[in-house]
């Protein structure tokens, strides 16, 4: 069976902003470096802190085939962040700093997930 034509542009973007998102959340996660946690404190925290990553990263390996997975997943991912945020919120966090964060992460997510979806309907169009 012959596969469908996708635009290169369309093919590869999602998943290089897929990629760039994945390391911009890994950077988040060297703030555990600068306390005095120890050895093994300091590895279980990194670790800890990229627990999204490790699942963001094992869910591209699965929607670099079949893109509605990495719709699916970074949209869903988008809105989980949101809610995170908001329990933040809802426990004494300022509303302008709880948007301010939703916004940095979710605005990306739900974005990379849209060119996900383009990439999968251009695929089985």
């Amino acid at each position: 069976m012959k596969k469908p034509k996708v635009n290169k542009y369309i093919y590869w973007i999602p998943r290089i902003a897929s990629i760039a998102f994945i390391l911009f959340l890994a950077l988040f996660s060297l703030d555990v470096f600068g306390n005095d946690y120890g050895f093994w404190g300091t590895l279980v925290a990194f670790l800890m802190h990229n627990i999204p990553v490790f699942i963001l990263t094992g869910l591209l390996i699965v929607a670099w085939r079949y893109e509605i997975v990495g719709g699916i997943t970074f949209v869903i991912a988008g809105l989980l962040y949101i809610v995170f945020v908001m329990n933040k919120v809802y426990n004494g966090l300022p509303w302008y700093i709880g948007v301010s964060w939703s916004m940095t992460i979710t605005l990306p997510a739900i974005v990379i997930g849209a060119l996900w979806f383009v990439n999968w309907f251009m695929k089985k169009k």
